[in-house]
């Protein structure tokens, strides 16, 4: 299997795939803590369906470069989740819902209407990391490098907004301005991980590694820092088995951070009932 494995690597592909692919690892499980602490984690999954009804348009147009069309409108659709959220009588998972699935549905008509669009389309739905590009590659990581100067500049004020909004409010801090910069860090994410994962996947890159380090985890920035040592090992596990046995890769690392999670709920039971002997 080692042999295997370096072998893997002599592809060009492969290493691609694997600097594309722990980029966007890192940038979803930084964030992922944020959301799921904020009940905001399905958030990915909505700006994931506008991502793709973006994408299935701007192909249908003969756009040369899709990925970089998609990102201003998923960012727009940030935005339009917040204020649709703070500001209406829709609220939370509903507006989520509102704006998702209508993208979603545009994005299927238009892919259905469109000759020749099937291949391209399916890979942003259902993720090909090994199909990425140079210019792909290129292009998700100026992005995630981006993402993460912002993350590292804004974390005392994304901390505080994320533990106590009307306290962080109340000492002079402008959290709607910083649950803006979440929200639209989140959409960046989302963009550059539609590639690997797919519209359909991309959300579980977010929500997985945060909610296992938080059952080992205590402080906010011991969390961060785990889920993403959890996020890249299991992306990086994720990609072997895909590699080895031929499955689908975005799959691949889903099923993998999902034994990890039920791995650490059955730790964390067992030694439960050590602590109570």
């Amino acid at each position: 299997m080692i042999e295997q494995i370096t072998e893997m690597f002599q592809h060009s592909f492969m290493i691609r795939a694997m600097i594309g692919g722990t980029l966007v690892s890192l940038c979803a499980a930084l964030l992922g803590v944020s959301l799921v602490l904020k009940r905001y984690s399905m958030i990915g999954d909505g700006l994931s369906h506008v991502g793709f009804g973006a994408l299935a348009v701007s192909t249908a147009m003969g756009a040369s470069a899709p990925l970089e069309v998609a990102v201003p409108v998923v960012v727009i659709a940030a935005f339009l989740l917040l204020r649709i959220s703070e500001n209406s009588k829709i609220k939370g998972d509903a507006a989520i819902a509102l704006i998702s699935t209508s993208a979603l549905a545009i994005g299927i008509t238009v892919a259905q209407m469109s000759s020749g669009l099937n291949t391209d389309i399916n890979s942003y739905l259902f993720g090909s990391i090994i199909a990425m590009s140079q210019r792909d590659v290129i292009f998700c990581s100026v992005l995630s490098v981006v993402i993460l100067v912002l993350f590292v500049f804004f974390y005392n004020k994304i901390f505080a907004v994320t533990f106590d909004e009307n306290f962080a409010k109340a000492t002079g801090t402008k959290a709607g301005i910083f649950n803006m910069v979440i929200a639209i860090l989140s959409a960046l994410t989302v963009v550059v991980g539609m590639k690997m994962m797919g519209s359909m996947l991309i959300s579980s890159l977010i929500i997985f590694p945060a909610i296992i380090s938080m059952r080992i985890c205590k402080r906010f920035k011991t969390v961060m820092i785990t889920s993403a040592v959890v996020s890249i090992i299991c992306f990086f596990v994720g990609l072997v088995i895909s590699y080895l046995y031929g499955s689908p890769t975005g799959a691949s690392i889903v099923i993998v951070n999902l034994c990890t999670l039920i791995l650490f709920i059955i730790i964390e039971r067992i030694k439960k009932v050590i602590i109570r002997k």
